[in-house]
């Protein structure tokens, strides 16, 4: 395995600038510029950012450092600053990088310390692209559907079976629920077959720093890592939210290689075991890595067609990621889809990437 890419700072900031234009949130592209511009400048944002400069590339430091800052916004420490962002009720307009950069000199120390702490975005937006790969599992193996989730954070994704889905043609889900996506999918053949039924039997996650979803603190910790100006990511989270008081899903305190080596250590007979993960591979250590795929590859060689093991993934794959299923027995391999980062819009049958 290469080592992990390092770019130099402003590298990474522009990258992640551009990145945020691309995905819709052009307030946080020029807060980003205007950081690039007070790192050149050695700035408050210097003080902060250039003692982390060789952290890997896939450590997501400017997300990490924006979400520090928007979790002040949110918990109404930072009132200047949250009069440009809407997702504490106000709007971007002429002051955004001053009012930024000052609150980062009043809060340094807290943005320093909440910067420790890895990303944590449990974007539901992703279940829209893994639902019909769960249907498709459901489909050929003809059993009920035991999900483990790597990388969980706070399970949102692991209640994917209660939220709606509509491609016109099928549907899958809950029709009551509020998580909705409907017209989501694109593809240059069919949409994506969503027909069941389809049945969760058990569903569990692991995660080296799990969050509770029913706590203010959990709640407030995923919101501060959304992009303040993207509305309807904020809509589906607090929609999730709700769902998640009424569903119990377990997420372990656990390195995922160790995690899934005890759930995949024996064979489920009965049930399709579905070992998924989406957005975390580039957070996950080598030696994990090597221990979750020599537990799959072990898990392979006592599956049957009446305990199959599935391996569901959605990751990065350049602009776009890739969501591939791995399947035992046997071992074939099909990339399914590509999708956003953030989920939406999903590009069945993975078309060429832009």
């Amino acid at each position: 395995m290469p080592a992990p890419r390092v770019l130099p700072l402003d590298e990474t900031l522009d990258h992640q600038s551009r990145a945020c234009a691309r995905a819709g949130s052009l307030l946080y592209a020029e807060v980003l510029a205007g950081v690039a511009a007070d790192v050149e400048a050695q700035g408050v944002c210097a003080d902060l950012l250039c003692p982390r400069a060789d952290e890997p590339f896939a450590s997501a430091l400017p997300l990490r450092f924006l979400g520090a800052v928007h979790r002040l916004v949110l918990d109404g420490r930072a009132p200047a600053l949250a009069a440009h962002y809407p997702s504490a009720g106000g709007e971007p307009g002429p002051g955004l990088v001053d009012d930024f950069l000052a609150t980062v000199a009043e809060h340094a120390p807290a943005v320093e310390a909440r910067m420790a702490h890895g990303v944590q975005t449990n974007e539901v937006g992703r279940s829209a692209a893994l639902a019909p790969a769960y249907a498709a599992i459901a489909r050929r193996s003809g059993l009920p559907l035991r999900v483990l989730e790597l990388g969980a954070s706070g399970g949102l994704n692991l209640r994917w079976d209660r939220y709606w889905y509509d491609t016109g043609v099928s549907h899958l889900g809950d029709p009551a629920s509020p998580v909705r996506f409907v017209g989501v999918w694109q593809a240059a053949g069919d949409l994506p077959d969503l027909s069941g039924p389809v049945e969760v039997a058990e569903r569990a996650g692991c995660d080296r720093h799990p969050l509770d979803v029913t706590t203010h603190d959990g709640r407030q910790t995923l919101r501060s890592y959304l992009w303040p100006d993207q509305v309807e990511r904020r809509t589906r989270l607090e929609a999730a939210f709700m769902v998640a008081a009424q569903v119990p899903a377990p997420v372990e305190q656990s390195d995922l290689g160790r995690w899934a080596e005890r759930q995949l250590a024996d064979p489920t007979p009965g049930m399709a075991t579905v070992v998924v993960h989406s957005i975390v591979w580039q957070y996950v250590e080598r030696a994990a890595r090597d221990r979750l795929r020599a537990a799959l590859r072990r898990a392979g060689e006592w599956a049957t067609p009446g305990a199959p093991v599935a391996w569901l993934r959605f990751e990065p794959a350049g602009p776009v990621g890739d969501l591939r299923l791995t399947w035992w027995p046997g071992g074939d391999e099909v990339v399914l889809a590509t999708a956003e980062y953030h989920g939406v819009p999903v590009y069945w049958g993975a078309p060429p990437r832009p």
